[in-house]
């Protein structure tokens, strides 16, 4: 009996080209871009609720995580030009032109909105400053920026969603294998980060009285994102093994430690500023580390063959069993 030989690719090279996309700028877009589409649907939902004082700290979140993330995203590209020629078409098949237009979009809702909030507010404590730059802008304009900024706000609802999922959709199109294979998971790990981030940051800006639903869905996405996190390991076998090991499996292990810490903290952080600094940062931090540990696990598994290979080994043996289950069938 000979021994089953070790696979190795040509000179050991790797099999694909390993993603070119630069720290930090790429993890602080995704982290970003989730933290606004999320923080926009906290607003919708605290101003159509009343809760007018979290309404226009989500929606400052939410404009501040679209312009950070933009910026990023240029920093990225190399310069602004790049992005502004992804706009000149819009092509439905490609994740990255439909995520520059969402980005695009999403960014000018939230602008107009959290401007319309931050110059004319419905309660202080924003008056004087508020009162100045209103005083500084045509009358007509002053009469229709809360309208317009609620209707923008409302816009944002439809572009949130898109803007803190369609990340997920960018890396699992990919040859990548550990992005690929996990093309399921993904935008659940990502809407769940984007959810406990915006929590996170509008229940640190918040009044602790106001920031009640905040802390509810800071919560909520610590729970959905350490689940599909959990799941996605587990169901991709020998492809998780970049989300478990080296720098990768480090930085996943940190953001489940401080996603849960954070989401077990959020309920009871209406009781001190303290709970609330805790939980809010422990959730950021968990956000993060997972944008960064999904990068580094996409490039070291991109780096190592085998996990090109042996996949594609195991589809085509599987493949010609069913053939020949078939085959068998028909006979």
């Amino acid at each position: 009996m000979v021994p089953r030989a070790e696979f190795r690719s040509y000179y050991g090279q790797p099999i694909i080209k390993a993603p070119i996309w630069h720290e930090p700028h790429m993890p602080a877009y995704l982290y970003l871009g989730g933290t606004s589409g999320a923080a926009s649907m906290i607003a919708a939902m605290a101003a159509l609720t009343g809760r007018d004082r979290l309404a226009l700290t989500a929606r400052v979140v939410a404009a501040g995580g679209a312009a950070g993330g933009a910026a990023f995203l240029v920093a990225e590209l190399g310069r602004p030009g790049r992005f502004l020629n992804m706009l000149r078409v819009f092509k439905p098949t490609s994740p990255m032109s439909v995520g520059s237009w969402v980005l695009a979009v999403h960014s000018g809702l939230t602008a107009l909105a959290a401007g319309s909030a931050l110059v004319t507010p419905r309660e202080p404590p924003a008056g004087p400053r508020a009162s100045r730059l209103a005083a500084a802008l045509p009358s007509r304009v002053v009469a229709l920026l809360p309208a317009a900024g609620d209707a923008a706000g409302l816009a944002a609802v439809l572009t949130g969603p898109l803007m803190a999922t369609y990340t997920a959709v960018l890396v699992a199109d990919t040859a990548v294998p550990a992005w690929h294979e996990g093309h399921r998971e993904l935008p659940f790990l990502f809407a769940g980060s984007a959810l406990a981030g915006a929590g996170a940051a509008s229940m640190l800006a918040t009044p602790r009285r106001d920031a009640g639903p905040a802390r509810t869905v800071a919560a909520l996405g610590a729970a959905v994102e350490t689940v599909a996190g959990a799941v996605m390991e587990h169901r991709m076998g020998m492809l998780g093994e970049p989300y478990r090991q080296g720098v990768s499996g480090r930085l996943m292990r940190a953001a489940r430690v401080l996603t849960v810490a954070g989401g077990l903290l959020a309920p009871l952080a209406g009781r001190g500023r303290t709970l609330t600094a805790l939980s809010g940062l422990a959730l950021t931090g968990g956000a993060l580390c997972t944008r960064f540990g999904v990068l580094r696990a996409g490039k070291a598994s991109a780096a190592d063959p085998r996990y090109t290979v042996v996949p594609q080994r195991a589809r085509l043996e599987a493949a010609r069993q069913e053939a020949a289950r078939r085959e068998n069938a028909e006979a």
